[in-house]
């Protein structure tokens, strides 16, 4: 991390912050974090511009319930690592990709697709189809428990938690989702790039009015067709070390294991998948010695599960649409549109 990149602690609070009320005002903010709106302002321009932290649109709950999420693990020859990463990180359904300690898998992937038909073009027609790429398997999603935008770094106090959980409270969204028409896309094309834009800029942006904006924002959050999600580097998470457990447990097992899973403050990812491993858990940890730390806790606390593999990411290539240097810092985007 160098000089530009220090972080303070007002840079963590206001992290955090966002994570939970991630485009509150910087004015709502203001009091809550004992800074100016002005200040707040600046302190996030120079986050986002660094690729230190950023702010964008993913899928919500309603995405899992009725399109389609997987995990594909890639297998190539080791001299092909690299530029295979970089040729999947150009594919808008690989969401995220990691290149790993060879092992099980060379490259780990998020995939979001609209539906299974959509899934199956992409393993065939696109993976299977590059010549690096000498194995594939997929993990299809089943349930998913915890996800990245329920991660929080942990920098505000108990105050300032239940201040902010009360001034963001409102009432709870009800009815099915909506369909997407083309003005729905496009607003989500937007903030998937940047989930801060302001209502007038959207409206300029998709040729309408604020107002039509704020109705279109509410409806398609209040029925978890989108959710809002802050991300960060390590030189502001301090957690460097990101490793996936997969892992075996009793089906009757499953629905009780993710609430122990998920509650460790490190967790990334819980999902229940296919396949003989039916578990699939991501950590974010502060060195390799932690890895059979973690390992170790879950054996402690959770007999009925047998981790049948470790997946240890030695770094991330792209994240939710974002591509990243090998430092972690943001450095592009490729917004995703799985809607």
């Amino acid at each position: 991390m160098t000089d530009s990149d220090t972080v303070s602690e007002l840079d963590l609070a206001l992290v955090h912050a966002l994570q939970i009320r991630p485009r509150a005002a910087w004015s709502d903010l203001a009091p809550l974090l004992g800074a100016t709106a002005v200040t707040l302002a600046r302190r996030w321009e120079r986050l986002t511009r660094q690729g230190l932290a950023w702010l964008s649109a993913v899928p919500g709950r309603t995405f899992a319930r009725t399109r389609c999420s997987a995990f594909v693990l890639l297998r190539c020859a080791p001299a092909a690592r690299e530029r295979l990463a970089a040729r999947v990180a150009e594919l808008t359904e690989a969401v995220t990709v990691e290149l790993t300690a060879p092992g099980t898998a060379d490259l780990l992937l998020d995939v979001l697709t609209p539906d299974p038909a959509a899934l199956h073009r992409f393993l065939t027609e696109e993976l299977a189809a590059l010549p690096d790429v000498t194995g594939v398997e997929c993990l299809h999603a089943t349930s998913l428990y915890a996800d990245g935008t329920r991660w929080r770094l942990g920098s505000l106090d108990a105050a300032q938690l239940t201040a902010l959980d009360r001034a963001g409270a409102g009432a709870p969204g009800a009815g099915a989702a909506p369909p997407l028409d083309g003005l729905d896309r496009e607003l989500l094309r937007a903030l998937a790039e940047d989930g801060r834009l302001p209502l007038a800029e959207l409206a300029q942006r998709t040729a309408t009015s604020a107002a039509t904006v704020r109705r279109r924002l509410h409806r398609l959050t209040a029925t978890d067709v989108i959710a809002f999600r802050c991300d960060m580097a390590p030189a502001l998470t301090g957690l460097p070390v990101a490793v996936t457990f997969r892992g075996r447990a009793p089906v009757r097992d499953v629905n009780a294991l993710h609430r122990t899973l998920a509650t460790l403050p490190e967790c990334r990812l819980v999902a229940a998948v296919t396949g003989p491993a039916n578990i699939l858990a991501t950590y974010w940890l502060r060195d390799i010695g932690a890895v059979q730390h973690r390992e170790t806790t879950l054996g402690a606390r959770l007999p009925s599960l047998e981790i049948t593999d470790r997946i240890l990411a030695h770094r991330t290539v792209k994240r939710m649409g974002h591509l990243l240097a090998p430092d972690g810092h943001r450095v592009a985007t490729q917004p995703i549109e799985p809607w």
